[in-house]
């Protein structure tokens, strides 16, 4: 499938669109909480147990969006989404099976290994497009594309407790919801199939600027960026920020119910759901509001800001426990936005420091940091929580230790982010001349 390449007088502000139907959908993952308690009640799981397939998918976006990078930079945006759809789609409909069999390792099969692809390649099939369409604001460009992942669950947190609600919280309610959520994201999904494009030759902008081909200029390749001490200090400043992030996004629901199930005024589940929804409206802002801001203060001094005061917001939490539900919330809110700003300023980040040639392979290969969180955070949350409640704890004690070790580890990400310094020059190519010349023969032979 050859890169779809954009027609004269055809407008950039048409590829964000195309970016949203892809981000919007799998951005559904962040909503994988609903699902988890009724999991755990029809098919007898822990919460350990019922966060394998969230934390299966996230480990296969990273490895999907490493190992698929250069393909995804070979064969075009279009080639990537429909790969992305073909996946996440399969991978809701294998779970269906799996929940209306009560085979739970198929439910693990299919969202975990399965839609996880669709995660990583969906993920990284925008963002190098949108970057090299928009050269004079890649923080915004980027922004907007990761913003519809964030904001997934906007939308599926509500309408996946609505479906329980309708269809039922036993085995075949869950099937029937798994099955709807796979054939509508297929039909949402294929929208940005069909609109998305990649930018012609030394086109330009009714304003005069430069659009870039697809590969053009100086920069760092993939393998040479992977052997610089600036792509591990990246490599640990995502993971850290995700993981504090990801911790609480992936418990959310029941987490707030736990949180303050001792106080007066528990959280019921449909509280505990909108909760979740608010969550993702942060994470959301914070994609296109931090990484816009990051276009105008730097990419170094945003990430101070991520992680010196998301380690503060943690300790806020720690220490008032359950005494106030709107700082824990506000708190949850301003967390979540940094966590959301973290994914979309480090396409960005990368462009500043390696260029715009192979940046969106280089970007495939820093997202293992997220396998690697997605791992961590949730395993850290519910592991302790679950030792917490064995050893006799309830309420905000669950999850008083976690904590902790969050600030811990965004202290660590504060350090790595200060450690980052430009890239030598020994590392830099000029891109390929039959690579920039690619998007140019299509054109002329497609004219």
């Amino acid at each position: 499938m050859s890169p779809p390449i954009a027609p004269a007088g055809w407008s950039r502000w048409l590829v964000p669109p195309a970016a949203l139907s892809v981000h919007l959908s799998i951005g559904q993952a962040y909503a994988w909480s609903v699902f988890k308690p009724p999991l755990e009640s029809a098919l007898g799981l822990s919460g350990t147990q019922s966060a394998l397939p969230f934390q299966l998918a996230i480990v296969m976006l990273g490895l999907s969006a490493a190992f698929g990078g250069t393909l995804v930079e070979r064969n075009g945006p279009r080639w990537a989404m429909t790969v992305a759809l073909v996946c996440f789609s399969s991978g809701f409909l294998i779970s269906a099976l799996g929940a209306a069999t009560e085979q739970y390792w198929l439910i693990v099969l299919g969202y975990g290994f399965v839609g996880g692809i669709g995660l990583g390649i969906g993920y990284i099939s925008p963002v190098s497009t949108l970057i090299k369409w928009f050269p004079d604001r890649p923080g915004m460009a980027t922004g907007i594309a990761i913003m519809g992942f964030g904001g997934g669950a906007l939308i599926a947190s509500p309408w996946s407790a609505r479906m329980l609600e309708s269809f039922g919280a036993d085995h075949s309610g869950i099937a029937l919801a798994f099955l709807v959520h796979g054939l509508s994201y297929a039909v949402f999904m294929t929208l940005g199939v069909l609109l998305v494009r990649v930018p012609r030759p030394a086109e330009r902008t009714a304003g005069g600027a430069d659009v870039p081909s697809a590969v053009t200029g100086e920069g760092v390749s993939a393998a040479a960026a992977v052997r610089t001490p600036q792509f591990w200090c990246l490599w640990v400043v995502l993971c850290m920020n995700v993981t504090a992030g990801i911790g609480i996004l992936e418990k959310a629901a029941p987490m707030i119910t736990d949180f303050f199930a001792d106080t007066s005024t528990p959280v019921s589940v449909t509280a505990a759901a909108g909760f979740v929804a608010l969550l993702s409206a942060a994470n959301m802002a914070g994609r296109i509001g931090w990484s816009t801001t990051s276009d105008l203060i730097g990419r170094k001094n945003i990430y101070r800001l991520y992680l010196g005061v998301g380690a503060a917001m943690y300790a806020v939490i720690a220490l008032l426990g359950d005494a106030s539900k709107p700082v824990f919330v506000l708190c949850a809110l301003v967390i979540l936005s940094f966590y959301g700003g973290g994914f979309a300023t480090i396409p960005a980040y990368l462009k500043d420091l390696f260029g715009t040639y192979q940046v969106g392979a280089i970007h495939g290969r820093l997202l293992t940091a997220w396998s690697t969180a997605g791992v961590l955070g949730p395993l850290i949350v519910n592991w302790i929580a679950d030792r917490q409640e064995e050893a006799g704890k309830h309420g905000a004690d669950l999850y008083s230790l976690s904590l902790f070790i969050m600030i811990g580890l965004l202290a660590v990400g504060f350090v790595a982010n200060e450690l980052v310094r430009p890239v030598a020059p020994r590392h830099r190519v000029t891109a390929p001349k039959e690579a920039a010349d690619v998007p140019a023969r299509q054109q002329s032979e497609s004219a």
